[in-house]
């Protein structure tokens, strides 16, 4: 997010760097939605985890979606546990910049979730967004169960068609899981970095190419 030159391909476990036992920080309540970052999360809600791109405008576009509870910064993917940003930046780690979303499955769904995902960022770039290169920028879905993967992989092959009518590439989207891979909470100054820092970095990596509005791969329910 700062622009700069970072490897774009994944290290090895075997080189990459060993991390921490323990947490890098403690996380706190969410400073626009005054709710838990890290739970305990409200009985029946579910966990979406997503990468794509700068996690900071990205946390954002999230939180201001109908039916999310909390939302959350953090690093995954990769091989070394707890890391820091510095650490995460060096691509030594593997691990991706990814946002977690906590939502209450009666007020909205993973594909609606999904399609805020695909149409947030450019999914065809590789290791990079824009001007941000490196591979903690990889698009990524990291899936917690088989009806996500599912979904997930649904969205995908449609979205995909939608773009090769706009006349883009190949998707380079990970899908990853079930299991998700350990979620590691970033730094606080990151958490909700663009509530406390309005005017912040945030990029536009939009293609315009849109899923349809009618995307589902199961029913909805709603409740008032």
């Amino acid at each position: 997010m700062f622009l700069f030159s970072r490897p774009k391909s994944m290290p090895s476990a075997a080189d990459a760097l060993p991390g921490r036992p323990t947490p890098i920080v403690a996380p706190k309540t969410h400073t626009v939605l005054g709710t838990p970052i890290a739970g305990p999360y409200p009985d029946g809600f579910q966990i979406a985890e997503f990468a794509l791109g700068c996690f900071w405008g990205e946390e954002k576009t999230f939180w201001e979606q109908p039916g999310v509870w909390t939302t959350a910064v953090g690093y995954q993917g990769g091989y070394t546990p707890n890391p820091t940003y510095d650490e995460v930046c060096s691509g030594r780690t593997g691990q991706a910049e990814a946002v977690r979303v906590v939502f209450d499955p009666s007020k909205t769904s993973y594909e609606q979730l999904l399609k805020v995902f695909w149409e947030s960022h450019d999914p065809t770039q590789g290791m990079r967004q824009g001007n941000d290169s490196g591979t903690q920028y990889r698009s990524a879905i990291f899936v917690h169960d088989e009806a996500q993967r599912a979904k997930a992989e649904a969205s995908l092959a449609m979205y995909q068609k939608q773009l090769v009518a706009a006349r883009y590439g190949q998707i380079t989207t990970e899908i990853v899981g079930p299991p998700a891979p350990d979620f590691y909470f970033a730094e606080d100054y990151h958490q909700q970095y663009l509530d406390k820092v309005p005017n912040g970095y945030c990029p536009n990596h939009l293609t315009g190419v849109r899923l349809p509005d009618d995307f589902v791969v199961t029913p909805l329910q709603y409740v008032d």
